[in-house]
């Protein structure tokens, strides 16, 4: 038992000190001393038996820690050898361009729902639309997740936070006009074959950069789709580097069926595959690794978007050379190539299960989402076909009424009406 200064028994725990102050002292559940001090004895009193409490009902936390020190914890335990490097570094890039900067240094249990809500606002304000603010949110509400599993915080601060979604904006097509226009003018050149096989099979670019021939199922008519290749600087890279990788999604792992216009395409890059490596010089020596990837560059080297969206942009600059201004196509980047075969898919009725199918996308809500544009025009084609039947229907209905008539003129039943009386 504690006492104060002049002999009086103060409780278990609590001591005075000869300045006068109180203070209570407890070994708490992790282990730690802890200590409550102040110089009103009945508050010093009501703090520590609240902590007492906690601690008994395991509701009290641990040291607090900032957010930076336990992004980085959570980073190697929970993220360690479950999520792809490119993941990491796009994890990384979220996290500490746009939250650590407002939140990094606060104590993970201080931080509060109004903080991360005006974090939102602020990137709102910056520009930045629902995609980012979406992925902060994510983040942190699994870095608080395992703060709570860890007993660094009792509640989570992110949970719910509603965002509501930009206006749809209408993915990049290319219309009917402009996909002839551009493959027109594209034909003959270095990557007429790559544009080709994009708009013809939905594949993204990195899938396309990481093709072999031996991908290329002549028997069964289908491509198939087992890996990715990122340009991206890891960890453990001086500088950019080309990776191969698993595909974006377990469902991006897909045999895509070859069109006319595909087959064409692949039959020809693959001479001219041979002829590029072929003129290769000895001097420059390509990684084995990448010595069997059906699209490369010029100079027999990995494609990466970059070097794809520069060929796009001579094509669109030749097209347009001979446009009026407001008839020039608008610049576009590789995806766009995706998102046309989409769009050519519906508009040919394609069922939208099927088209998930073509593209490897986790569900059939995110193909909905993303060609919500191009449905309306669809319905109406769809609903053009139940006209007609419509029209057939009741035009057979005709048929059938001018057949009765004449059954009944052939067997002499005409009829004529005089008032309320019948004359046959």
């Amino acid at each position: 038992m504690g006492k104060d200064l002049k002999g009086k028994e103060l409780g278990q725990g609590i001591i005075q000190k000869k300045n006068g102050r109180y203070e209570a002292r407890y070994i708490d559940r992790f282990g730690k001393r802890v200590s409550i001090s102040g110089r009103d004895l009945k508050d010093v009193k009501k703090r520590y038996n609240e902590a007492i409490y906690e601690n008994d009902k395991q509701i009290n936390v641990k040291d607090n820690i900032t957010l930076d020190e336990w992004y980085k914890k959570w980073m190697n335990v929970y993220k360690f050898d479950i999520i792809r490097e490119n993941t990491k570094r796009h994890y990384n890039n979220v996290y500490y361009k746009h939250i650590s900067p407002s939140l990094g240094n606060f104590q993970l249990g201080s931080i509060t729902q109004y903080q991360i809500k005006q974090l939102i606002k602020e990137l709102k304000s910056s520009g930045y639309q629902y995609e980012t603010c979406n992925k902060v949110k994510i983040l942190l509400v699994d870095i608080f997740n395992k703060a709570m599993i860890n007993e660094y915080v009792r509640k989570n601060p992110a949970k719910g936070i509603s965002l509501k979604r930009d206006e749809e904006k209408n993915v990049r097509v290319l219309s009917q006009d402009e996909q002839t226009v551009f493959f027109d003018c594209c034909k003959g050149t270095f990557y007429d074959n790559l544009f080709v096989t994009a708009v013809s099979t939905g594949m993204r670019i990195g899938e396309l950069a990481a093709l072999r021939w031996t991908d290329v199922d002549w028997d069964s008519r289908v491509i198939h789709i087992t890996r990715t290749l990122v340009y991206q600087k890891y960890e453990s890279d001086s500088q950019k580097e080309y990776h191969f990788e698993k595909p974006k999604t377990r469902t991006s792992l897909r045999d895509i069926p070859i069109n006319r216009q595909c087959e064409i395409a692949l039959k020809k890059q693959f001479v001219q595959k041979s002829i590029v490596a072929a003129k290769q010089p000895i001097t420059k020596k390509i990684d084995d690794k990448y010595a069997d990837l059906l699209f490369t560059s010029k100079f027999n080297t990995p494609l990466n978007s970059q070097v794809v969206c520069q060929a796009i942009n001579k094509i669109i600059e030749e097209v347009n050379l001979t446009k009026d201004y407001l008839d020039e196509i608008e610049p576009f980047s590789a995806h766009c190539f995706r998102h046309t075969f989409a769009t050519r898919c519906f508009e040919a009725g394609i069922a939208p299960k099927t088209v998930q199918a073509y593209l490897g996308h986790a569900s059939l809500q995110m193909t909905m989402d993303l060609y919500t544009s191009v449905m309306p025009k669809q319905m109406e084609t769809e609903m053009d076909k139940v006209s007609k039947e419509l029209d057939r229907i009741s035009e057979y209905g005709d048929e059938l009424a001018e057949k009765q008539f004449e059954n009944m003129a052939s067997n002499n039943k005409i009829v004529s009406f005089r008032g309320d009386s019948m004359v046959v």
